[in-house]
Parts: structure tokens; C-alpha cells; sequence
């Protein structure tokens, strides 16, 4: 599928910062207009002006479930952000297995953990998760949930052994993120919740960087829990969903009117939502045209040029094989990447997670897979996406070879 016009214009810095944030596509601008005006009922209304919005959410709904393979609709709850979805498999999670284990109710499916009747339940993560997940173990662990974080290894990947090895009697909860968004290290999710399905545990994944770039199955990665982000796939920010397989057992964060099978209250954002059906469905037939491809032959040739023209002095970030298609995380040797894109207004890129911007310190994802703060300090993170071109991987290259 061709895509669309780019709102990028010629004049502007070659964008590479792809896994920060998405340009929206104007085809799901398109698609959601009608929902600021004309449709601007609200869903959950009996009356006439309620219809066209409800149909648009189911809608949406569907393509989410689609692009993930969902077994159904029902099993994507929409919420405002990423950080609101893993937020509430984690926590949700977690509060659903204390109200069991207050309720001397065990463990009523084993998607609810074999650590559901326990009065301090344990929660596992890894070093290098995404800040909104690191941030709701800190909260847990206030409230005393016990959490381990499992080491990576150099290339930032988890040893499937070392879960086995972490596992407890009273662990509820397994949360892995499927891609790293620096280095976009795919980690090895399907080996990883089997161990914790073979030990009646539930596995949450992260997927926000992964789906609608390289193919994405709940089943699959035999996962439970799965976190997917609007603004990631071209749509607008502001919209995030959450799959929870069927027969999980999970808790509302922000209960309220009903809104998402009881598990997020609020009138549902049916503009953000069309827009993320509609991305999810160009992702989908992105990805079945060969967009994975392409990525990784621009993204294999930016690394070429740079190579070529700072030999010696680029290293690699993060696997050379198990990664994103469309992710660059590379350290120049002699030279801090903050100073790097400083001096190159033609490059907007990142030195790592945008989610850390406005810190000067080393990346504590490339610390926690052995980097030294010299290295760490060089790094430079270049995510490419729909519209780049190969013109805009030759000025990216001697951009950044020219402040070196």
C-alpha cells in the first residue's frame, strides 16, 4: 500500500525520531474529523446523536483487536495513554489479587496468578522497562508488593532462565516490554511467558514500540496483558489501549460510569479512538505490504554511511538481529550525542528515550547493559518511519559526520 503525502515538508530537518513520537497521518486525520463535528454525540447515550459514535468505538475497537490478534473486540480496553494502560495491567493486576486474597477468595482462574492469595504479592520486571512501568512497581512497592527486576545481558535481553530462576509461589504478575525503545531490542516474550504460564502466572508485555512495526500476536507471545499506543501509529496523542485476555482478573484504576467493561470510567476521547482504528488498520496493511522490509534496508544503510564516514568510531547499541527494523542506536566514539544533534539543526533525533528528555546523564538503559558513562554519553538513537526516504538517510549520515 502507497502510503499517503507526507506531512513532513521538504524544508524541515530530516525527522528521526520516529519511536518518540509519530506525525499523524492525514488519512487518519481524515477519518476523524467527522467526530469533532458532525458525530459528536456521546457514546454511551440512548438517543439518536449516541449511535454514529458508539458504532465508530466498536469500530475502532475491532481494528486494534485486528492488528494484534485478539480473539475479540471486547479484549481491547481503550485509555488516554500508554502509561495509563501498562499502569493498569500492573497495578490492576496486583489489586485484583490482594481484593482475592482479602476476600479468602485464591485464585479463581489462573490468569489471576498463583500468588493471587497472597497478602504480599510479588511482581517481576526487568532493568531497561519503559519509565511508566518502572514507575508503577515504585508504586506497588511503596505500598509493599515486592518486585524483582531482572538483569539484561550486553545486548539488553533478558535470559529466559533468569525468570525460571525468579519466580516465586506468591508472584502474581510477570511485565516484560516487547521492544526496547532505545535500542529496540526485541526480547524474547514467547519463551519468557511460557515459563510464567507453566507456573500460573499472568505476563504483561509492553508493546508500544513494537506493534504496527514488525507483526504482533497476542497468542503468539502467549501473553495476557499487551499495551498498544495511538501516537507510536501515526495517530494523534492522547489515545492508548490495553488487551486483557478474557478471564483475567484485573481492577479499575479510575472507576466511574461503566465506560470500557468497568475498567476505565470517562466518556470515551471518539476522536482519538477512530483515529487509532484507522492507524491500526494502515498498520496492519503497512505491514503485510513489506514495511518491515524497507525499514530495515533504510535503517541498514544509514548505518553503512556512518561507518563509512567515521570509520573506526561507530558501535553499536543493543542486538544486531533481534531489534526493531526501523531503530539505530549507535555510539560515537570522541563525541557526546547531546552535542551532536546540538550542532546539527538538520537532524531531529534523540540520544535516547524521549520519556527522559531535558536529562544530561548516561542512558539508563545502555548503563544496565554494561555501557560505560563515555559510551553511554555517545549514544545517538535514529528511528526511522513511513516517510522517510533514502535522500533523507544520506543527509542524516553526513549531518551528524559533520559535527564529528
Amino acid at each position: 500500500m502507497a502510503a499517503s503525502q507526507s506531512p513532513l515538508s521538504a524544508s524541515d530537518p530530516v525527522y528521526a525520531d520516529y519511536n518518540g513520537t509519530t506525525p499523524v497521518d492525514p488519512r487518519v486525520v481524515s477519518a476523524m474529523g467527522p467526530y469533532l463535528s458532525a458525530h459528536f454525540g456521546n457514546p454511551s447515550s440512548s438517543h439518536g446523536f449516541g449511535t454514529a459514535p458508539a458504532e465508530a468505538v466498536a469500530r475502532a475497537r475491532s481494528q486494534v483487536a485486528s492488528l494484534i490478534g485478539a480473539a475479540s473486540h471486547h479484549e481491547i480496553i481503550f485509555t488516554g495513554s500508554g502509561t495509563e494502560a501498562d499502569h493498569l495491567a500492573i497495578r490492576g493486576v496486583l489489586r485484583a489479587a490482594r481484593a482475592a486474597s482479602a476476600a479468602g477468595a485464591g485464585a479463581p482462574t489462573h490468569a489471576a496468578g498463583s500468588g493471587a492469595g497472597a497478602a504480599r504479592p510479588h511482581l517481576v520486571i526487568q532493568e531497561t522497562e519503559h519509565p511508566a512501568v518502572l514507575a508503577a512497581a515504585e508504586v506497588l512497592a511503596e505500598d509493599g508488593v515486592e518486585v524483582t527486576a531482572l538483569p539484561v545481558d550486553s545486548e539488553g535481553l533478558v535470559d529466559p532462565a533468569s525468570l525460571a530462576r525468579a519466580l516465586r509461589p506468591d508472584t502474581v504478575l510477570v511485565s516484560i516490554m516487547h521492544a526496547n525503545n532505545e535500542t529496540g531490542a526485541i526480547q524474547p516474550i514467547s519463551a519468557l511467558s511460557r515459563i510464567a504460564r507453566d507456573a500460573g502466572v499472568l505476563f504483561h508485555t509492553d508493546a508500544a514500540q513494537s506493534v504496527g512495526k514488525v507483526p504482533v500476536d497476542v497468542d503468539a507471545l502467549g501473553v495476557d496483558l499487551l499495551t498498544v499506543v495511538g501516537h507510536k501509529l501515526y495517530a494523534p496523542k492522547g489515545v492508548g489501549a490495553l488487551y486483557v485476555r478474557a478471564g483475567t482478573s484485573i481492577a479499575a484504576l479510575l472507576p466511574g460510569g461503566g465506560q470500557e467493561a468497568g475498567l476505565r470510567g470517562g466518556t470515551e476521547n471518539v476522536a482519538g479512538i477512530v483515529a487509532f482504528g484507522e492507524a491500526a488498520r494502515l498498520a496492519a496493511d503497512d505491514l503485510e505490504a513489506g514495511s518491515g522490509e524497507r525499514m530495515r534496508a533504510l535503517r541498514d544503510a544509514l548505518e553503512s554511511r556512518l561507518v563509512d564516514l567515521l570509520p573506526g568510531r561507530v558501535h553499536l547499541n543493543g542486538p544486531r538481529e533481534a531489534r526493531l527494523p526501523q531503530t539505530l542506536n549507535v555510539s560515537i566514539a570522541g563525541a557526546r550525542g547531546v552535542d551532536v544533534l546540538a550542532g546539527a539543526p538538520g537532524v531531529s533525533a534523540s540520544t535516547g528515550s524521549a520519556c527522559h528528555a531535558g536529562t544530561d546523564a548516561p542512558s539508563p538503559v545502555l548503563t544496565a547493559m554494561g555501557a560505560d558513562a563515555t559510551r553511554a554519553m555517545g549514544a545517538l538513537r535514529l528511528s526511522l518511519g513511513r516517510w522517510t526516504t533514502e535522500a533523507d538517510v544520506a543527509r542524516l549520515a553526513e549531518e551528524i559526520a559533520a559535527q564529528i
